[in-house]
């Protein structure tokens, strides 16, 4: 650790639809286990209980000792407001923590009613105390957490479409998102309450274009910018299951997408046995990411450049929180692998490059294993 006070880890999405996931973890065991304090983003409901309840593509619910990998993987805090986790309705928002809990890891975004989903995760390490804020951005209604109803915290976002091209069904040629007020203010007072019970605050954010490499809509930044502007020390986003790009804003790191962890899933795989809406998105995929998912992967249906990945290292000094990140590679058989040498420079330059093309000035100094992120100043 060095001059370092305390190292955190942060990974993307996690998703366990696989018997033994540890052996999908077993070549980054010995990097996950050597942070203080280790965050992922738990997708999907774990629970043997109730029915699928979304009006999406629902995701396939596993068991909750599936979990238990998580904890041997050295995970203290499991965030979980996303579009998946009221899949299965409050059983499976209740097993899942309840699962989570039982191996002590923290969780933070979703819980019986939407009080419990807005209470951050709170340990000490080296005696400091990290807190994590979880919010949704994406997907149906029925994943939002309310007063009477289980589920996710979430804020807002609403779309506008512009002028089609060509002509009323044509593509539009300009979408436009911003966040709706209330629940931005909502969003931001829990920032700020939580900010003066820390000495480190961490936003979660389940965001983005989905399996579309570099685009970032507004919105993301927008949220972002909040959080880091309300006493946020940096922001980790994750649900586009493909990396997108870092910023540096006021000081403070937004990983705006960290893409794929351990995410071994058969349920957007074409397959007889899914059911017709996954069928019909596993069509849909083509035409709306441009893609199909390699065959010789059936556990890991995603995009071929999300097989950059890594984990987002935040290093607690006496002068705040500085940026890292440790590049991984999803190897052939769906597990991540932390790579170095020339492997591991492709994975930071590829990060580098769709950061700048998003429009972040950054730059990523490379040491052989791991790479520091910095702003590009004038």
């Amino acid at each position: 650790m060095g001059s370092d006070i305390l190292v955190l880890g942060a990974v993307g999405d996690l998703i366990l639809d696989a018997p033994g996931p540890d052996a999908y973890f077993e070549p980054s065991l010995e990097v996950l286990r050597s942070f203080d304090v280790l965050i992922g983003h738990v997708e999907t409901p774990y629970t043997l209980r109730g029915h699928e309840e979304s009006t999406d593509v629902a995701a396939p619910a596993c068991p909750p000792d599936r979990l238990d990998a998580l904890g041997r993987a050295g995970f203290t805090i499991g965030t979980l407001a996303g579009n998946h986790i009221a899949d299965r309705g409050a059983p499976g928002v209740a097993d899942t923590l309840a699962a989570l809990h039982r191996l002590g890891i923290a969780t933070a975004g979703a819980g019986p009613d939407l009080a419990a989903a807005r209470r951050p995760a709170v340990v000490e390490r080296g005696g400091l105390r990290v807190g994590v804020l979880s919010y949704n951005c994406v997907g149906p209604d029925g994943a939002k957490a309310t007063s009477g109803k289980a589920g996710a915290a979430y804020v807002d976002v609403h779309t506008v479409y512009g002028k089609p091209f060509g002509g009323p069904g044509g593509m539009p040629m300009e979408i436009s998102t911003f966040l709706d007020r209330r629940s931005l203010a909502a969003f931001q007072d829990d920032v700020q309450a939580l900010r003066g019970d820390v000495d480190v605050l961490i936003v979660a954010l389940h965001k983005g274009v989905l399996h579309v490499p570099v685009e970032i809509a507004q919105y993301e930044v927008d949220l972002a910018r909040a959080a880091v502007d309300a006493g946020a020390d940096a922001v980790l986003g994750h649900h586009a299951h493909i990396l997108k790009g870092v910023q540096i804003h006021a000081g403070k790191p937004v990983f705006h997408g960290l893409g794929n962890f351990v995410t071994v899933t058969s349920a957007l795989s074409p397959s007889p046995d899914n059911s017709p809406e996954r069928r019909a998105w596993a069509a849909r995929r083509r035409r709306l990411a441009g893609f199909d998912p390699d065959p010789a992967m059936p556990r890991y249906p995603f995009h071929p450049e999300s097989r950059n990945t890594g984990i987002a290292i935040l290093r607690v000094g006496s002068h705040g929180v500085t940026a890292g990140f440790l590049p991984c590679w999803i190897d052939d058989d769906a597990r991540p692998v932390p790579v170095t040498g020339d492997r591991g420079e492709a994975v930071v330059r590829y990060l580098e490059r769709i950061s700048r093309e998003a429009g972040f000035a950054v730059r990523m100094d490379w040491d052989g294993r791991t790479a520091a992120v910095h702003p590009i100043t004038a």
